[in-house]
């Protein structure tokens, strides 16, 4: 059974991998723009590996190639950063995704699994759950949301016109792990933030506002989910979070802080300057974003899929914290541990800063 995963070096492919090499009889392809060294180690070895940038033109014709005779394509690949350069990420995010489901009917692969989010959907309740049929149409604020939504348009255009291709959408919470703690802090907090002050279990201030209720998931689980929706037969999107729903309430509970509120305004306009000033490498769409995406159901992925999370969210989000602080990776260049990278302290020696340039 052929497998390809297009962007296995990242932080839900590394989970996939480990967990697809628990199934006898397959065969692993991975896809990476950039490819783990020599002897990587696991869960990178024992898999065929293809470099390819799939935004570039010809990424069809090359991804065609790779995908023949494969059971299931899982399209995992998206770039955060560099943040500054909108064309890049939509180069690589919607050109690309483009490119993978071009590929694939042209390989005449009989399944694809997308990796969507939860930054697909609409703007909805904080208060209660929502099924799949919400309307993944994004948050307009929220570049990344745009793209999610974008991407699931051209899916639903290919479930038009090409029915016998089974596509199955996976809409996961905020996935952590501790291998991706270097990762997470390097795309989302930069050089400058005190991460191994959490090696105390300790998060001194937390922000609140009524609205900052986000799910979470571990990476395992969500490879979990992953792998039952290429080895079943399941089409459509499947919501993956885990329980309880973060809170800043919660997560200073846990972590011995306090919380302060602060008003969405003050929110946007705080991460809206120290990402124009290159001080963090996130703009202040994923405020918009993370106030405003709703609270997903994942009761569609428990009864069709027969998935249940193993990690509770705030066990996941204590891993995470411990592998920041630990900055922990791997061998893989997404979740590398290489210090002068962009997003990290010694990067800035360089004149790498946060959010800028390409290759991050």
């Amino acid at each position: 059974m052929r497998i390809v995963i297009v962007g296995a070096t990242g932080n839900v492919g590394t989970a996939l991998l480990r967990r697809l090499r628990r199934e006898s009889g397959t065969e692993l392809v991975g896809v990476a723009r950039r490819l783990p060294g020599l002897d990587p180690g696991e869960p990178y070895d024992r898999v065929a590996w293809h470099s390819c940038d799939v935004g570039d033109p010809g990424a069809v014709e090359r991804l065609a190639a790779i995908f023949a005779g494969a059971r299931a394509v899982v399209h995992l690949a998206w770039q955060i950063q560099p943040s500054h350069d909108r064309r890049t990420l939509y180069r690589t995010n919607v050109g690309g995704s483009r490119a993978v489901i071009d590929a694939a009917v042209r390989a005449n692969v009989p399944a694809l699994v997308y990796a969507s989010s939860v930054g697909t959907y609409a703007a909805g309740p904080k208060d209660q759950p929502v099924s799949e049929r919400w309307p993944a149409t994004g948050v307009p604020e929220s570049s990344y949301s745009r793209h999610k939504a974008e991407v699931e348009a051209l899916l639903d255009e290919a479930e038009r016109e090409h029915p016998e291709l089974r596509v199955v959408r996976l809409r996961p919470g905020l996935t952590f792990q501790r291998d991706a703690g270097t990762e997470i802090t390097r795309y989302f907090l930069g050089p400058l933030a005190p991460v191994r002050l959490l090696r105390y279990g300790r998060i001194p201030l937390v922000p609140t506002n009524r609205r900052l209720r986000l799910q979470a998931v571990h990476a395992d689980d969500v490879a979990d989910a992953y792998a039952k929706a290429v080895l079943g037969d399941a089409r459509g999107a499947f919501n993956v979070a885990a329980d309880p729903v973060l809170t800043p309430e919660l997560v200073a509970r846990h972590f011995h802080g306090w919380t302060l509120p602060v008003a969405a305004p003050v929110l946007r306009a705080a991460a809206a300057l120290t990402w124009q000033a290159r001080l963090q490498p996130v703009d202040a769409g994923w405020v918009d974003l993370a106030l405003n995406v709703p609270l997903m159901s994942s009761e569609r992925a428990e009864t069709e899929l027969g998935w249940a999370p193993q990690i509770d969210s705030v066990t996941a989000l204590r891993e995470l914290f411990t592998g920041m602080a630990d900055r922990a990776g791997t061998h893989s260049p997404p979740l590398s541990t290489v210090p002068t990278l962009p997003g990290r302290p010694a990067a800035l020696l360089h004149s790498r800063l946060p959010g800028h340039p390409n290759p991050y």
